[in-house]
């Protein structure tokens, strides 16, 4: 525990870059995709299976510059079309390549790469301070989660994914989200106090799935950690799987329900 929470306190400069935001925080997501795909590629190495990371940084590279070109939205859609395309190509190599080289591939590019790419556009959204939910609701549910779940844990809710997780852990980490998220919204953002609530709740549930996935995945896999970068967390996936969820979430629910509200 001391480790985990020692590890937690080193993270904390990275609250910085959120508060900085525009081309710091469109940096630190294009490393932190970057790196984070390599993590977990190299989860799949240990199957035999042999994603391409040099398509991976491609699709990072490309879909990074059309953001920051500003180019029309249709080039969004030539990315996925690329995307697919580039991945599918990467199996005409027919004696090296299986097919399972070309899923994991397309499958790195939008969990990892795209996933995390919806935090540089809830920066860039007309609610761009609900930035920090997504940090609330990933690393709040989280720690509260944890702490709940190790002082009330009675009842399993997914052993077969990850053992120690608890009932009671996860509603405790939900209730965490939607308090934080309400102080959040509160003291900053009164005008959308009710939306941080909603979030609170949705960020709760679906940063659990996130690190649910994130689990399977490595089970799958055979391996404990993505990484060894963060001492008591694993790798950069491993601290950031839950974000990779609730990012996209805060970012659809600004643009499908507050923008169309407004």
């Amino acid at each position: 525990m001391k480790t985990r929470i020692l590890s937690g306190l080193i993270m904390l400069p990275l609250l910085v870059i959120l508060y900085f935001g525009g081309y710091v925080l469109f940096a630190a997501c294009f490393l932190i995709g970057v790196m984070g795909v390599r993590e977990f590629y190299n989860g799949f190495h240990a199957m035999d299976v042999k994603p391409s990371f040099a398509i991976a940084c491609i699709a990072a590279v490309s879909l990074y510059a059309i953001d920051f070109f500003h180019v029309r939205a249709e080039w969004y859609m030539l990315w996925f079309f690329g995307v697919m395309l580039v991945s599918l190509l990467y199996l005409f190599n027919i004696e090296r390549r299986k097919l399972a080289d070309a899923m994991a591939t397309v499958t790195g590019i939008f969990y990892v790469i795209f996933f995390s790419f919806h935090v540089v556009l809830v920066d860039q959204s007309s609610c761009g301070i609900l930035i920090w939910l997504i940090v609330i609701t990933a690393f709040g549910t989280d720690v509260m989660a944890y702490f709940s779940g190790y002082a009330l844990g009675r009842h399993k809710l997914c052993p077969k994914i990850s053992p120690k997780k608890t009932i009671e852990g996860s509603i405790g980490g939900i209730l965490g989200s939607v308090i934080l998220s309400g102080v959040f919204g509160y003291f900053f953002a009164p005008e959308l106090l009710v939306h941080c609530l909603v979030i609170g709740v949705l960020g709760g549930v679906v940063s659990q799935f996130g690190d649910l996935t994130a689990s399977i995945f490595k089970r799958k896999m055979g391996i404990k950690d993505y990484g060894d970068l963060i001492p008591g967390h694993g790798g950069i996936l491993d601290r950031f799987d839950s974000v990779l969820f609730t990012g996209p979430m805060v970012y659809y629910y600004i643009v499908l329900v507050i923008e169309h509200m407004s």
